[in-house]
């Protein structure tokens, strides 16, 4: 079976935090007590921001961590043009031709853009971002005993917890082996749990483990990672599913003929996917039981997508499948030995058309139109507006 995203990446998000002032709530982006972001609630999402403080683990929210830790030989090009042209018209290292769902959801509520963990100095005041591309669930230990290390990049959802952790203690005074440490701000903030695990099932592909072994092995490390969080005293959470993975180009390339869905995606692809939310949502249901003053939401990556595919003209996409970046081999514009960023390869002249960016990583446009449906529409459950009135009501 093939399994395709070799570089989607791990994401826990925004923390949102709030103190009373007389009787107006301010919220703010963060973690640490006299860190955090604080911000006076306006109308809807529309926040103004004195000083911020937030928090990211993810693979498809990466902001510039790979570039400074060793990553995916075929990605290693982020830091290179095209990347970047549409929004911020140069390179971020972001794996996109602009902004990428958190930078939407920082946006939404009136808060800058958060900078990578691996190049902030002591506290930073607007939050930090610890996802990394390419990262998996399952510790790179596992993939060094089963001879499967071979240009996979060897951070994990648990190395970004050790990185939180390190932040928390340099700058709270928190450390991780006290349970007791209890930040006040965790409590008060939203944090925003990105996709993690696609990598898993890529680094295997052709091996003898099962989709269902990586499926379990990948869950039981992202049990224990939300879990953490949750123990830590975190209360508004957001996890969010796979998206379809089938539909994107590498996998389209990659994938046989005959292997397709009715939206003429990759179908042994996307019911892997399909399968691993499913396990996803059991999760979220027990989690529920267990920390029931926390309010955990599920961000639906996959209808949201699949609304997309469907309908794909209502999004001003014209080019569902095509890579808009590469190196222009047919039908989809995806060579796996030139990936976007290198000399050969060259960008579309409207990538707002297209849903692929670069075979593995998706556009600004596509990034827009789905936290969109996060945000304002009815893609997450329970909805955002309902998760930020509950803060807002109960603290």
């Amino acid at each position: 079976m093939l399994t395709l995203s070799c570089c989607l990446k791990v994401q826990v998000q925004l923390l949102i935090r709030e103190s009373r002032v007389g009787s107006r709530s301010e919220f703010g982006l963060g973690l640490s007590p006299s860190l955090g972001a604080r911000l006076r609630l306006r109308q809807g999402l529309r926040f103004e921001s004195s000083r911020g403080q937030g928090l990211v683990f993810e693979v498809q929210a990466d902001t510039g961590n790979t570039r400074s830790v060793r990553g995916q030989g075929g990605f290693l090009h982020g830091s290179n043009p095209p990347y970047g042209m549409t929004f911020f018209h140069h390179p971020t290292n972001r794996y996109s031709d602009g902004r990428l769902v958190i930078d939407f959801v920082a946006q939404s509520l009136s808060l800058p853009y958060l900078p990578p963990y691996k190049y902030v100095k002591g506290n930073s005041p607007n939050g930090v971002n610890f996802a990394v591309a390419g990262s998996t669930a399952i510790d790179h230990e596992f993939f060094v005993k089963n001879n499967l290390t071979l240009d996979i990049t060897p951070q994990s959802i648990q190395t970004q917890l050790l990185w939180f952790n390190k932040y928390l203690e340099a700058n709270v005074g928190c450390k991780a082996q006290d349970v007791k440490c209890r930040v006040a701000d965790i409590e008060n903030s939203l944090f925003w749990v990105g996709e993690i695990g696609a990598n898993d099932y890529a680094y295997t592909f052709g091996s003898t483990l099962s989709s269902d072994t990586i499926r379990k092995l990948a869950m039981s490390s992202y049990t224990q990672f939300l879990t953490t969080l949750l123990k830590k005293g975190a209360k508004y959470v957001v996890v969010q599913g796979f998206p379809m993975t089938g539909c994107l180009s590498l996998a389209m390339t990659l994938s046989a003929e005959n292997d397709r869905d009715n939206i003429g995606c990759v179908k042994s692809e996307n019911n892997q996917s399909y399968t691993h939310n499913l396990a996803i949502l059991n999760l979220v249901t027990s989690l529920r039981r267990q920390f029931p003053q926390a309010v955990i939401a599920y961000a639906d990556y996959w209808t949201a997508y699949q609304t997309v595919m469907q309908s794909p003209a209502k999004f001003g996409i014209n080019e569902s499948f095509k890579a808009c970046c590469g190196a222009g081999d047919e039908p989809y514009n995806v060579d796996v030995f030139s990936f976007c960023g290198t000399p050969s390869t060259k960008a579309c002249q409207n990538p707002s058309q297209y849903v692929n960016w670069d075979g593995v990583h998706l556009t600004e446009a596509m990034y827009k139109v789905v936290s969109d449906m996060f945000l304002k529409g009815s893609h997450m459950k329970p909805r955002f507006s309902y998760l930020l009135d509950r803060k807002l009501h109960q603290g």
